[in-house]
């Protein structure tokens, strides 16, 4: 048994536990990664341990979202259960998009568009993205939404701005207050078909699976609560087809598992669930009272930082 090459399964569950979920690009973060502690695998194990490995993720949101996700709850009313049932359908409804374009293409992005450029490209577009789209909410605030517009002191952040005790709300805060879709259960099928039509730009890497559903969710009228919420229920059966698919792709190649790969694919998604419990509860935490403008502003350092480095190569 290699140690090494477990610590190093252990460092790409703990990327893909955080970037997963925070809209930063998983799949970005882990093939960048990789150019810098690469596994001694061979590349067919490689390319299927990126995929897989989100089993370890996607088991940490069916954990924390069990009680809301299971339409067989006792303690659920009968009126709770069909609206569990509905949400189910909502989430499969939306996952149809990226299925139908997602998977005839899986093989030419992976082939083509896995590149440090286009990861680079696709960090800072979708940066750039969340900066205006979260700007444009407040100023639509400012300039007189229908609770008023917030005070000017407010725009700079409560830290720098607000007395002590203030509990007074942000610009920030009033857009999300004001957004049509409150809620999760408020998401209607439009809506859902919407979002996950925005997902689909996922398939470039780089772009990140939550940050394209989350900006189609606040374009489309969710708050930052009600969209991160729902991008975890989306990624459940998308993030299990992919991992299925990849991993039958694998087997049906003729390929197999040593000891050795079994340890590290094991290890990578116990980390990852591990990792991703944390992320999620920080995620949910921190959109309640902030905005996305942090991660666009990440998104496009690393991305100016991946051209800058590369390009001196």
């Amino acid at each position: 048994m290699n140690f090494i090459e477990l610590v190093k399964a252990a460092v790409f569950g703990i990327v893909e536990g955080v970037t997963e979920w925070i809209p930063i690009s998983s799949t970005g973060h882990m093939l960048l990664l990789n150019q810098f502690l690469t596994m001694s695998v061979s590349d067919d194990f490689w390319n299927m341990f990126l995929v897989v490995i989100q089993l370890g993720a996607i088991l940490a949101v069916c954990v924390i979202f069990f009680g809301k996700l299971n339409p067989f709850s006792r303690r659920k009313s009968a009126p709770e259960r069909r609206s569990t049932w509905t949400l189910w359908a909502k989430t499969i409804v939306a996952c149809l998009p990226a299925a139908l374009i997602g998977i005839p293409l899986d093989d030419w992005m992976e082939k083509h568009l896995g590149g440090p450029f286009v990861i680079a490209a696709a960090l800072i577009v979708y940066g750039v993205a969340f900066i205006v789209i979260e700007t444009l909410r407040e100023r639509r605030v400012a300039d007189g939404g229908s609770h008023g517009a917030a005070p000017a002191s407010r725009k700079a952040g409560r830290h720098f701005a607000a007395p002590s005790g203030d509990t007074s709300p942000t610009s920030s805060e009033l857009a999300d207050a004001q957004a049509r879709i409150q809620t999760v259960d408020d998401i209607d099928w439009k809506t859902a078909l919407g979002i996950g039509a925005f997902q689909v730009l996922s398939i470039v890497p780089g772009t990140s699976r939550s940050g394209s559903t989350i900006i189609g969710g606040l374009i489309l009228g969710c708050s930052r609560t009600a969209v991160a919420e729902f991008t975890f229920f989306l990624a459940i059966p998308v993030m299990f087809g992919a991992s299925a698919l990849r991993l039958g792709k694998y087997l049906l190649a003729g390929n197999g598992f040593t000891g050795m790969e079994a340890a590290i694919l094991l290890t990578g998604c116990v980390v990852a669930f591990a990792v991703s419990l944390a992320a999620i509860r920080f995620l949910m935490g921190f959109v309640r009272k902030h905005d996305f403008k942090p991660f666009g502003w990440y998104r496009i350092v690393l991305g100016v930082s991946v051209i800058i480095w590369f390009g001196l190569r």
